[in-house]
């Protein structure tokens, strides 16, 4: 078999008249095209191949290559994200929220508590705790008060060798605003026993499903812990009551305490209302687990905004609200277990530490709440921290 070359060449009839017929491809092969192109004559026939040259390998993608490619495609993505509503848009933020400060370093985390720090002195440091977070750690849980403190000490000391702090007591992990830490075990003790002796003074703030009737009063019912039987077997921190309607239904009769129910006293009072939510302050005199919960819930029938344990007694369900007040809020009910609980540490005072003058320290109000007082129309209430910390002689 011979091969010619072709540059620029026809194939014309004369080829076709001449016997080549067999398989004869009559293409013109331009300049660009001939040095690829050759005519292969054998039995019969005349066909054109074209040379096959190996690609060269592409080089590898560089690390700064692939990064620059990302952003490109996260820019966008967000460039042409879908529109979501308003509702979407309140139940993602309600949902993130409980999650954020989970998903950072520890060490970043200490940070974030270095800056909400409300006031500190040689002995006492108080810090604006976060939604959220628990005091102690607890399995699966990345973040917590007391995990990160070794880290936090050293922040405030300038990273000072044996830096550390203590906690004094434990909030429940999603109450937010003030919390003490002590800078010695000793200091951290004698806060103890100022809560023990009910001469620490804490103030608190919670919106309420429900207006509270009377608007002011003192709940003084012991608390218990229940067990509640049925699909979901769980446990619960019950009221125990000292007095129970009589049969005849026009009386009161006392009744055997029960020994382990654990006497509890909150003061309450009305600072505002509206769509049938109410702004409420609380003052606990004694120190019961989910007092303040159990006392408005289940002793004045207003559970707490975003308490879905108490909302409830017989079972475990997100909170059932009023259609009133899930229009206020811009939700539908199947989404209200992204609500936070509305529980804030507004103000605490500690009597004579150390040989120093009372201490009072107040906290803002998270920005959760705020937006909630405004969907709900109650007037935000007057800001005793603007100074965060009042000396009393």
């Amino acid at each position: 078999m011979g091969t010619i070359k072709l540059l620029d060449v026809w194939i014309n009839r004369d080829l076709i008249s001449r016997g080549f017929h067999h398989g004869a491809v009559a293409k013109r092969l331009t300049r660009y095209d001939a040095p690829r192109g050759y005519l292969v004559f054998g039995k019969g026939f005349a066909t054109i191949t074209e040379k096959r040259t190996i690609p060269s390998r592409k080089p590898g993608l560089k690390a700064a290559d692939i990064a620059a490619k990302l952003r490109r495609e996260t820019e966008t993505e967000t460039t042409y994200k879908v529109p979501v509503s308003p509702l979407q848009r309140r139940v993602a933020e309600l949902r993130q929220f409980s999650q954020k400060l989970q998903s950072i370093h520890p060490n970043v985390f200490a940070k974030v508590l270095y800056k909400s720090i409300l006031y500190q002195d040689r002995h006492l440091i108080a810090i604006n705790k976060p939604y959220g977070v628990p005091v102690y750690s607890n399995r699966g849980i990345r973040n917590s008060i007391t995990g990160s403190l070794p880290v936090l000490a050293k922040i405030i000391d300038g990273m000072q060798a044996g830096s550390q702090l203590h906690t004094c007591y434990s909030v429940e992990k999603d109450t937010t605003g003030v919390l003490l830490l002590a800078r010695t075990e000793e200091t951290a003790e004698h806060v103890r026993n100022l809560i023990k002796s009910h001469q620490m003074e804490s103030k608190y703030m919670v919106v309420t499903v429900g207006v509270p009737v009377p608007s002011e009063g003192v709940i003084d019912i012991p608390i218990i812990e229940k067990e509640v039987a049925g699909s979901q077997h769980h446990y619960k921190m019950g009221l125990s009551p000292l007095y129970r309607v009589t049969e005849e239904g026009d009386g009161l009769k006392k009744v055997r305490a029960h020994r382990q129910a654990h006497s509890a006293v909150t003061q309450y009072r009305v600072l505002d209302s509206s769509s049938g939510c109410s702004l409420v302050e609380l003052q606990p005199l004694t120190g019961v687990k989910h007092q303040l919960r159990v006392h408005m819930a289940l002793g004045l029938a207003c559970p707490l905004l975003g308490d879905h344990k108490y909302s409830h007694w017989n079972k475990l369900a997100p909170q059932k609200l009023p259609e009133g007040v899930l229009r206020r809020l811009g939700l539908e009910q199947s989404k209200t277990r992204h609500l936070p609980l509305h529980l804030h540490v507004r103000q605490i005072t500690l009597p004579v530490v150390k040989g120093r003058h009372d201490v009072t320290v107040s906290c803002p109000l998270p920005k959760y709440f705020t937006m909630t007082l405004k969907k709900l129309q109650i007037p935000l209430p007057e800001k005793p921290w603007e100074t965060n910390v009042i000396s009393r002689t």
